[in-house]
C-alpha cells in the first residue's frame, strides 16, 4: 500500500517497534545508513541489538514514552553500523495505534547528523585554536564591531594599555581607549 510505499523509499531511515520492543519495520535508508539488512533486522530488540550501552536507557526510556502516548521530538543518539562506524542520529518518536486506537508500538523517523556532527566539531576546533592563538600572540590585538565597541581584547594589549579585557568589552574603543 501507500504508506509501506513511503516508509520503503524514505530518504530517511525509518524503524517500528511493537510494544516489547522488537523491530517491525526496517527501511531501505535504515539498511543502507547501518548495513543491516530489513530481515537481519526484523523481529530483534531494537535496543538491545542497535543501540550502544551508553545510551541503551535513554533510547529505552524515549521508547517506553512513546509506547505510552507521549512522543519525542528531535532526540539525539549513536548509533553502529554493522561494521563499527558510529552513525549520529536524530529521532523522532511517534506511537503507532491499531485500528481501536489501541497502542501497537513506535515509529522512528531519524535523521543521520553524522557529517553535521564533523563539521561542527571541526568549526569548534578552529574557533578555538583561533582564540588561544589571538589571547597568546606577542603583539596587542583588538575587535571592535560595527558600531565602535570592543568585541575582543587580548593578553598584550591588557599589558601595554593598561586596561583589562573585563574593563574594555563592549565599550567604545574611540570614546573610551583613544586619546
Amino acid at each position: 500500500d501507500d504508506l509501506t510505499r513511503l516508509i520503503d523509499t524514505a530518504n530517511a531511515p525509518i524503524f517500528g517497534i511493537d510494544i516489547k520492543g522488537n523491530v517491525t519495520e526496517w527501511n531501505a535508508k535504515a539498511s543502507s545508513l547501518l548495513g543491516y539488512r530489513k530481515e537481519e533486522a526484523m523481529g530483534k530488540n531494537l535496543v538491545q541489538t542497535f543501540i550502544t550501552e551508553d545510551y541503551k536507557a535513554s533510547v529505552d526510556g524515549v521508547l517506553a514514552s512513546a509506547l505510552i502516548g507521549k512522543e519525542t521530538a528531535n532526540f539525539e543518539f549513536p548509533m553502529f553500523t554493522k561494521f563499527g562506524e558510529r552513525r549520529d542520529i536524530l529521532l523522532n518518536a511517534t506511537t503507532r495505534r491499531g485500528p481501536n486506537q489501541e497502542v501497537i508500538g513506535v515509529i522512528g523517523v531519524g535523521q543521520d547528523i553524522t557529517q553535521i556532527r564533523e563539521i561542527t566539531s571541526e568549526a569548534e576546533r578552529v574557533a578555538d585554536d583561533l582564540s588561544r592563538l589571538i589571547e597568546s600572540a606577542n603583539a596587542p590585538i583588538f575587535g571592535v564591531d560595527l558600531k565602535g565597541m570592543v568585541t575582543e581584547w587580548n593578553r598584550k594589549a591588557a599589558d601595554m594599555l593598561k586596561f583589562s579585557k573585563a574593563e574594555t568589552m563592549g565599550k567604545n574603543l574611540v570614546q573610551n581607549f583613544i586619546q
